[in-house]
């Protein structure tokens, strides 16, 4: 590769590093801990602490929906409970838009679905940092700069790929094993790393996408093509003539038929979509999750009044188009295996995190003068930024399971304590780190992250202790899972916050990092 070339290859990874990797440790960071989303919501509501309408019936609350709403007929969806602890929600539209709403809400029903759950809380600082409509679209440009930072980073490296993957050069040049680190980490993980960028700037920017397209080369009729290519049940115009419904549970028993048809034999259905309901011509689409598959999230469409099967989206029975949407969702978040593919995402995405703060620490390292105890602006301001950053968002996504946990104790609402928590925590450590000396600041925020992250796991472990020795059940042991991986990350940022203060005393004393300088 020619000097130049490595030049341009070299700006373009730092530059579209630095671009997007704020932005990337969120959602990594976020992301890690979203692949176990339905073990984080069993924490929250545990088996032993039932939510609100949690032992309503999915045919009493249809009942009341229709009841109430009667506008709802023609089409609405029931979202199914992931455990007995947690409550059947219904959906649909009205004049002024979306509804939600369990069985008790059914008279006020809200514009947010499950105000106040935590998982959903943390998946949506992974999928759009929480910014409501901008942020999808502003983390599809930032998956698609990560894309070229992957690129041009391995172009960079790949003269020395082989010698240099597992060389872990530790010694006095920290830089060189900064830079190590980061290059192993890459390197190895460089296929997940792949699959992430792209399915996540397709899920993110697919809309745009599809706007764009439609007014540029399909003449408009792109949308209803694409309704129709991607559509999982047949259009049946209601006949007006009243009909009885079959039970939720039989036409869910008919769709597990119908799986298993699919050479589907795990088929755990999640959501309930209904037309027409109360018509001779009703339609439920019924949508599950198989396990160990690609083609994860299937549907499988049937008459609502004699449960004949219309349409089967499951397994072998897949189009092209349904495997190919389901397996976006499930290599972006790890759902086509069982628990050692989750952990290895966890893992995937907590070495992500380090990637990209790794890239801050390399970029503020390569441009400190080493001779000068006095280091440039750009440098200091780089290191007050990732350290806000960065240790913000750790600090904030513990204090929101703090917030949770209080919340449940206090049987009060979570949502807003999660979200005031959770940012007011982030901007503090950013304020925090703006205004503190630059090593105190690292040092002082891993530990805060550190003691509220072990405090809120021990809290929890006291709380439920008696609880754990008596249920059995899956549920119990996600909830012991989440608190053990709590101590766990307290634990991991103790040791990041005792190496930092052993640095700050005794590494490179012209260096943004040492106390000798501030």
């Amino acid at each position: 590769m020619k000097a130049s070339t490595h030049r341009t290859f070299q700006t373009v990874h730092t530059w579209t590093g630095l671009l997007a990797g704020f932005a990337l440790f969120v959602a990594f960071y976020a992301g890690a801990l979203t692949v176990f989303h339905d073990a984080i919501a069993a924490w929250q509501n545990p088996p032993w602490r039932s939510a609100c309408d949690a032992n309503i019936p999915v045919t009493v609350l249809i009942d009341r929906l229709v009841t109430e709403h009667p506008e709802a007929k023609d089409d609405f969806g029931i979202v199914l409970p992931v455990d007995p602890s947690h409550a059947a929600y219904a959906y649909w539209q009205d004049s002024q838009g979306t509804r939600f709403a369990r069985y008790s809400e059914m008279a006020k029903p809200s514009e947010e679905a499950n105000p106040g759950d935590l998982a959903d809380f943390i998946y949506a600082l992974h999928d759009s940092l929480g910014i409501p409509m901008v942020g999808l679209y502003l983390m599809g440009i930032v998956s698609v700069l990560y894309g070229l930072a992957l690129i041009s980073g391995f172009l960079i490296h790949l003269p020395h790929l082989l010698s240099d993957l597992f060389a872990m050069r530790v010694g006095h040049n920290l830089k060189r094993l900064w830079q190590d680190a980061h290059n192993a980490i890459g390197v190895l993980s460089l296929p997940f790393h792949i699959i992430f960028a792209v399915t996540g700037s397709i899920l993110c920017l697919f809309t745009l996408t599809l706007a764009a397209l439609n007014t540029i080369a399909f003449n408009g009729k792109l949308y209803g093509a694409f309704a129709q290519a991607v559509a999982t049940a047949p259009t049946l115009p209601a006949s007006n003539v009243a009909a009885t419904m079959l039970p939720p549970h039989v036409l869910i028993a008919h769709a597990k038929g119908a799986a298993v048809a699919g050479e589907v034999s795990n088929f755990e259905p999640d959501y309930l979509h209904y037309m027409h309901y109360g018509d001779r011509n009703a339609v439920i689409e019924v949508r599950g999750l198989s396990q160990h598959t690609l083609g994860t999230y299937g549907t499988v469409a049937l008459s609502a009044a004699d449960g004949k099967v219309l349409a089967t989206h499951v397994g072998t029975q897949h189009t092209i188009n349904g495997i190919t949407n389901s397996a976006m969702y499930g290599l972006h978040f790890g759902t086509f295996g069982g628990n050692l593919v989750r952990w290895l995402y966890f893992v995937l995405g907590l070495a992500g995190a380090f990637l990209f703060y790794s890239g801050n620490l390399l970029w503020i390292e390569s441009r400190r003068k080493r001779r000068h105890a006095d280091q440039p602006k750009r440098t200091r301001v780089m290191a007050r930024a990732t350290i806000g950053v960065c240790m913000g968002t750790c600090l904030g996504i513990s204090g929101a399971f703090a917030a949770t946990l209080v919340a449940a104790h206090l049987d009060i609402e979570a949502a807003m304590p999660q979200r005031i928590t959770c940012y007011g925590l982030f901007f503090a450590a950013c304020l925090y780190a703006s205004l503190r000396p630059i090593p105190r600041a690292a040092i002082e925020l891993l530990g805060a992250i550190s003691v509220l992250t072990i405090a809120v796991a021990c809290t929890d472990l006291l709380a439920n202790g008696t609880a754990f020795t008596q249920a059995h059940s899956p549920q119990t042991l996600a909830v012991l899972g989440v608190d053990l991986t709590g101590l766990a990350l307290g634990l991991i940022f103790a040791t990041l916050a005792r190496a930092a203060a052993r640095r700050a005393r005794h590494g490179d004393p012209n260096s943004v990092w040492s106390t000798a300088v501030t």
